[in-house]
């Protein structure tokens, strides 16, 4: 909350985090390399639609 000028300001903020977090964070230890490089890849393009 330092960081922030309002309560609200920081839940528009960590919403939008928390949604761009999950898309991209795995959990590397339980997944092949060849599964986490297709998942990567996967959050990439999702990313790159939602960003254009």
């Amino acid at each position: 909350m330092l960081g922030f000028k309002s309560i609200p300001s920081a839940q528009r903020f960590l919403t939008t985090h928390a949604a761009i977090y999950n898309a991209f964070d795995f959990q590397r230890h339980m997944i092949s390399r060849s599964k986490l490089k297709l998942f990567r890849a996967r959050a990439n393009w999702g990313w790159n639609q939602a960003a254009a």
